[in-house]
């Protein structure tokens, strides 16, 4: 696992790579032909089918039993309540990163079986205030051989189950009204969302920034984006979601929220080893959908996008 640590050794191209929000293109060095995930393995491993992207893996928990609340709004997966784990090839291996949404009743049992496992810690901290009940997200990471490190995974994704009385994803999904206009906040924000369950989620890549984690490149796909998710009417409105910033860009960003009446949640790091430094942040917001639309486009000509 960690202990295990080595470099890409195989020679680094780049490679223009779609990503989940069609309209976004992030270039990423790629690995070489040598490098490859066994993708049946992780698939066999973690019994989750996940979603595959340019050599790289993900599998994806909808937390459908967790009835969050926030300020009268219903937080389903498409908010931003969904457990995550993504695997990318490496020399000798794979490194996972993921995000794991636990009540906090559940925070150190589930550590517990995280350290057991090998892998680490390497953030933790709420993305809402006001949610009923509670919950609490765990940035997870991890670098060895990948049937390792998906066994791991599969441990903390097995004990949430039980911890629940059963596994979180089988619950019934739940949906929301949404009345917004949508063409109206992609013109704003300059980007394209989809939409799922009500919920308009726009996702958007730092192609401006090639991010590298123990000499691993870090893409779009691996959670190294900034996403906003929408839900409501253009009267009322809210939107959570999360900004990557590099460290020059982190007071800005605030700025630029906060004076558009949007909350700054949580300042943090997803990662710990990784170059350039960045800083990821939560962000809520209620209102009219138009000025939330400002606040965001605001908040993003702060940055590379």
């Amino acid at each position: 696992m960690y202990k295990q640590m080595f470099t890409l050794g195989a020679a680094i191209g780049f490679l223009l790579i779609a990503c989940p929000d069609p309209s976004i293109a992030q270039e990423r060095p790629t690995v070489g032909s040598s490098e490859s995930l066994d993708i049946a393995a992780l698939k066999n491993i973690l019994g989750i089918k996940g979603t595959e992207q340019n050599g790289e893996y993900k599998v994806t928990v909808p937390q459908n039993d967790l009835q969050v609340t926030v300020d009268g709004f219903s937080i389903i997966p498409p908010m931003g309540m969904a457990t995550w784990a993504a695997f990318t090839p490496a020399e000798g291996g794979a490194v996972v990163m993921g995000d794991i949404i636990m009540k906090e009743s559940e925070l150190g049992a589930v550590q517990q079986v995280l350290i057991e496992k090998g892998l680490t810690i390497t953030g933790l901290h709420r993305h809402f205030v006001r949610d009923t009940p509670a919950v609490t997200f765990m940035h997870i990471g991890g670098m060895g051989p990948e049937k390792e490190l998906a066994s791991g995974v599969k441990a903390v994704l097995d004990r949430v189950a039980e911890l629940r009385g059963g596994d979180p994803a089988q619950a019934e999904a739940s949906s929301v009204e949404t009345t917004l206009d949508t063409t109206e906040i992609a013109r704003v924000l300059g980007h394209k969302g989809e939409m799922n369950q009500g919920v308009y989620k726009v996702t958007i890549g730092r192609p401006d920034v090639a991010l590298m984690h123990h000499g691993v490149s870090v893409s779009t796909f691996m959670g190294f984006n900034t996403w906003a998710a929408w839900q409501g009417t253009r009267e009322r409105a809210a939107v959570a979601g999360d900004f990557v910033m590099l460290d020059s860009e982190v007071a800005s960003v605030i700025e630029a929220l906060v004076k558009h009446g949007i909350e700054v949640v949580a300042v943090h790091n997803h990662m710990v080893h990784e170059e350039p430094r960045v800083f990821f942040l939560h962000y809520w917001g209620t209102g009219p959908a138009d000025r939330l639309a400002q606040g965001l486009r605001a908040a993003l000509d702060q940055t590379g996008n």
